[in-house]
């Protein structure tokens, strides 16, 4: 299909005033329960999602104990439940508009950090032109277009998420391993003291019997 300057300015205008719903990314410290909202304004919208439990408050915790995650929807049916998830990544189609409900709980003692990001792409423009035949390619596109951008940039925030926490992981379990070669040295060079001053002992004791 060849693509005139009339033609062409209409796709470039579209792409410039067309976005995506803004996306929602925050790190927290959740301690027992964490709940947020999230605003679906059109049925049908596909939602993405994920989370990374970036690191544990606690500097000899290296379990993979993760955190539940419960996704609701407006009329409070539940979408999703993971359980016991050290990261996650997932979609969902909006079954209605409203207020979608993420709620984590923390089971662990101790306090984790977690990445999490919400996106909801809807293209406006799409629903206004959507019968008619001339411009339905360039949508077409155009929506193509930005939900790839977006799966890039999602990855991309994703990967980053994972490789910050093996990161904090990988700097904790060396620290950790510092400390217990310090702690073995530690307690060799004590058994070796304790050995020498009881070997030491054993002669003084054996040569004051042999002079008596």
């Amino acid at each position: 299909m060849r693509i005139g300057l009339e033609e062409l300015f209409v796709f470039l205008l579209l792409a410039i005033l067309s976005s995506p719903e803004a996306v929602f990314g925050i790190r927290i410290v959740i301690d027992r329960e964490e709940c947020f909202s999230h605003d679906v304004k059109y049925e049908g919208d596909t939602v993405h999602a994920s989370f990374v439990v970036i690191k544990v408050d606690s500097a000899w915790h290296f379990s993979e104990d993760g955190v539940d995650l419960v996704v609701k929807g407006p009329s409070g049916d539940q979408i999703h439940d993971f359980r016991n998830k050290v990261s996650e990544k997932f979609e969902f189609m909006a079954r209605q508009k409203g207020v979608h409900r993420f709620c984590f709980t923390n089971k662990s003692p101790y306090h984790e950090t977690i990445d999490f990001d919400v996106h909801v792409g809807h293209f406006s423009y799409y629903d206004e032109h959507a019968k008619d035949e001339h411009f339905k390619p360039l949508l077409d596109q155009i929506s193509n277009l930005e939900e790839a951008l977006y799966n890039i940039q999602f990855e991309q925030h994703w990967l980053e998420a994972q490789t910050e926490r093996q990161a904090i992981v990988n700097d904790a379990m060396c620290r950790r391993a510092i400390h217990k070669a310090f702690y073995e040295s530690a307690a060799l060079i004590g058994a070796s003291v304790v050995q020498v001053y009881l070997l030491r002992r054993l002669f003084d004791r054996k040569l004051g019997m042999s002079r008596v």
